[in-house]
């Protein structure tokens, strides 16, 4: 059978960096960090890549709603409803809405409500030991979609997945095959979480996931660098609208970009710890490559997991040297998540975001805070500034807890001559 081309025809997003698309974008290319001290974080880590006092449009959700339904819910709200309205699919009669879905990647889910709910019902005594009735659709991870569904009127496939830290590149790639196969013509995709708590933040730091080096805080996500010591924790949410690409160009879409492959592995190899020799990721990217009938060398920009930890960021140098070889050092890299933080589940989804930019805009955004670059991590990150570059193909790499990983390639679409 033939399978349709996806097009991308709506971008939104929210982090540290930015309310939106846009901001986040120049920030980015600006070299700015999001990360800082947070207010409310009591742990022995207190530092972020936050949003200090985002408050979602009472269209998206009423007052009542706001405090009945976790934080990562507003953000992917907020995403979805700049990447509709970016799209132009916002009262659009282009498509019967059975055909038009959501598929979001959540790594945790409402964790700051679960924290909450339960410190209260703890305090309560014993004869007042009860939760709100909304407590539990308040805080379930396909929560996000379903309410989208609802607000946009999307009758088709509602769903999420939770795969750790490749969660919303698994989405884009449900989202993806879902339109291939001529299932859906379009389907909104992409992640959300906020997930920056205290219980959660000591959870990661027992683990020894977490930086450590929170002075100056901005400084503290370096990857590639020889002082990086783990990942900092951010928040957020992104978004894209896949469409099937050819009525995308009968309906006179403006069409950002193209999404050409999506492949998923898995390391099999430790439940927190990649592969040393990055092999489910080498394979991971070598399945995009052979998806899209591209060559190696056919790559310009790669958006790498990049997380700033010892073991993560020598494991996929590795694995993109053994897949471009010599050819590795003419690779432009960088690793969005020094200025971000590390999304979790919506980390792919963010990243894509910039991939989707870095095409339309032919600029690669920078690895920040790389100023001694680890001896094992010898490739081309783009280091502390930005660069122009003729940017054709981007691939995007995310891999999460559990060994599970996922690579995503875009096409520019100024490039394409059918």
């Amino acid at each position: 059978m033939t399978l349709s081309r996806v097009a991308i025809t709506g971008i939104g997003g929210i982090c540290g960096l930015g309310s939106n698309s846009e901001e986040i974008w120049q920030n980015s290319i600006a070299g700015k960090s999001a990360i800082r001290k947070h207010p409310k974080l009591t742990a022995a880590v207190q530092i972020a890549g936050y949003l200090p006092d985002f408050q979602i449009s009472p269209h998206l959700l009423s007052e009542k709603e706001q405090d009945r339904f976790d934080l990562f819910i507003h953000y992917a709200l907020h995403s979805i409803d700049q990447a509709l309205k970016m799209s132009q699919l916002l009262g659009d009669n282009h498509y019967q809405s059975h055909r038009m879905g959501c598929i979001l990647g959540v790594g945790m889910g409402g964790f700051p409500l679960i924290e909450k709910e339960h410190l209260a019902f703890e305090q309560r005594g014993p004869e007042r030991k009860r939760t709100s009735a909304f407590f539990i659709p308040s805080v379930i991870p396909n929560m996000a979609s379903g309410l989208a569904a609802i607000k946009f009127q999307l009758h088709g496939v509602n769903y999420a997945i939770s795969s750790a830290c490749a969660s919303s590149g698994h989405a884009i790639e449900a989202g993806f095959q879902q339109i291939q196969l001529g299932k859906q013509d379009v389907v909104i995709v992409g992640g959300a979480e906020a997930v920056t708590t205290n219980f959660t933040v000591s959870g990661f730091h027992s683990m020894k996931a977490l930086s450590k080096r929170e002075t100056p805080a901005e400084l503290a996500c370096c990857p590639f660098d020889q002082k990086r010591d783990g990942f900092v924790i951010g928040e957020g949410a992104a978004v894209l609208v896949l469409e099937n690409y050819e009525q995308a160009q009968k309906r006179g879409a403006t069409i950002l970009a193209e999404l050409i492959s999506c492949a998923s592995t898995s390391d099999a190899h430790h439940i927190t710890a990649p592969h040393p020799e990055g092999l489910g990721a080498a394979m991971c990217m070598k399945n995009a490559l052979a998806a899209a009938q591209l060559n190696a060398e056919d790559i310009d920009y790669i958006n790498a997991h990049g997380t700033s930890t010892p073991l993560g960021d020598i494991a996929e140098t590795l694995a993109i040297k053994s897949i471009w070889k010599e050819k590795a050092s003419q690779l432009s890299i960088s690793s969005t998540k020094s200025m971000t933080g590390h999304l979790l589940g919506a980390a792919s989804a963010l990243e894509s975001l910039f991939c989707v930019q870095s095409l339309v805009h032919q600029v690669i955004p920078p690895t920040i805070n790389l100023t001694e670059p680890d001896a094992q991590c010898d490739l081309d990150y783009t280091p502390l500034k930005a660069k122009k570059k003729n940017i054709r193909y981007a691939l995007n790499n995310s891999f999460g807890f559990g060994g599970t990983n996922s690579t995503l390639i875009f096409k520019r679409y100024h490039d394409d001559q059918s």
